[in-house]
């Protein structure tokens, strides 16, 4: 606060930019850990479609201050959820949740590296005083860094029915690499609710024969439930249960792309159709229409 007084004047600033540089290291990093709750009973909203509410809803939010491998979690709990139905058809009720816990968040966030690149390449007496092509290394080596987005343990629920998720995702390249696991127990319920839905929806009536395939791929656990584990490759392959279900994406190979277009350029056929430059007909045609003008 005292440098911020003293350094009102722009120019005062800029001479002293070095002074501000080190404390705002000084500074970091900024807290060590954040976390914070708040909950509700009886929580109800009223809606244009009817009204929405839960016996308990509570969320949560922590954060990790400027570190080389920060956390962020966030949780969301809901129990005894009562949602308006009145406009969705009576197959989808045993569908519809009662009870939610939903966890996820990042790891292995590194702010700090970023943070002190940024103070020690800042310059106050350039404009910007952080170049564009510094802002794009920054993000280059925050992505090396590997930061993941994480699902933890989460589980929504209806009666006998409970789905189940927990995985986790990364960015190597353009496409992300990630492993969700997915169990679900009441799966035959689930099931039983779309061939319901089915008699009456010609959209689930298409969908219903996915929810069976996607039953064989599951896994039964000991306790009955079906296991999904999936996993899906930056190379655009995808398995469920360490079965392929698609391979690799193919390498495009851009010299051959440009073989085909010089191999274009030489047909014959599109530069010399001289049916089409001979038509007497069309060039008649125009001379009528030549005559037509005032």
């Amino acid at each position: 606060l005292a440098f911020a007084v003293a350094n009102e004047d722009e120019a005062k600033l800029k001479a002293n930019q070095a002074e501000l540089k080190s404390l705002m290291l000084a500074a970091l990093p900024i807290w060590q850990r954040i976390d914070g709750n708040y909950g509700f009973k009886d929580f109800e909203v009223e809606s244009p479609v009817g009204k929405f509410g839960a016996k308990q809803f509570s969320t949560a939010f922590g954060m990790d201050g400027v570190s080389q491998n920060g956390k962020v979690d966030y949780t969301i709990k809901a129990s005894g959820l009562t949602i308006p139905h009145q406009t969705l058809p009576e197959w989808t009720t045993p569908l519809l949740p009662t009870d939610i816990d939903l966890n996820f968040g990042g790891a292995n966030i590194d702010l700090d590296t970023m943070a002190k690149k940024a103070i020690e390449a800042f310059d106050l007496n350039k404009e910007p005083p952080l170049s564009d092509e510094f802002g794009k290394a920054l993000v280059a080596d925050f992505k090396a860094k590997n930061p993941k987005v994480v699902i933890g343990h989460s589980t929504v629920k209806n009666g006998d029915i409970e789905v189940a998720l927990e995985g986790e995702m990364t960015f190597p390249g353009e496409k992300p690499d990630a492993t969700l696991t997915v169990d679900v127990a009441g799966y035959d319920k689930i099931v039983d609710a779309l061939k319901e839905g089915a008699k009456s929806d010609e959209q689930m009536a298409q969908a219903f024969p996915f929810a069976l395939a996607v039953k064989g791929f599951g896994k039964t656990l000991p306790d009955g439930r079906l296991e999904w584990v999936i996993n899906t490759k930056a190379d655009g392959s995808v398995a469920v249960n360490g079965a392929m279900l698609k391979g690799p994406d193919e390498v495009q190979d851009d010299s051959a792309g440009q073989d085909d277009n010089s191999s274009g350029d030489d047909g014959a056929n599109g530069t010399d159709d001289s049916t089409g430059g001979d038509d007497s007909d069309g060039g008649d045609n125009g001379g009528a229409g030549a005559k037509l003008q005032p």
